[in-house]
């Protein structure tokens, strides 16, 4: 359960570097979720985001943008990584391959 939170905690933390994969414009966000941009600018700067401005926030700028997925994806395989990794040739080596 805390990993649900300290998951959220990462991306809520990562909205400004999402915004800037996105390649929107910070007033063009601000308009789509019903927020100014001034106002926009100051919860960006300030990282105070509701839960409903996260889900709004990526809603827009997931949608049909690649790149933010990919960015999100790797955010996330990151978070998965652990030290027990081993080369290929190990594990082929394991699997009985070699």
């Amino acid at each position: 359960m805390l990993e649900v939170i300290e998951n959220y905690k990462s991306l809520k933390e990562s909205i400004p570097e999402i915004l800037d994969v996105s390649g929107y414009r910070n007033d063009f966000v601000a308009k789509r979720i019903g927020m100014t941009p001034a106002y926009f600018s100051v919860k960006k700067q300030r990282g105070n985001w509701s839960e409903a401005e996260v889900e709004k926030i990526l809603d827009v700028v997931t949608k049909a943008n690649e790149e933010v997925l990919d960015y999100l994806d790797a955010k996330f395989i990151a978070s998965k990584k652990t030290n027990n990794t081993i080369t290929s040739d190990e594990f082929e080596k394991q699997m009985g391959w070699k």
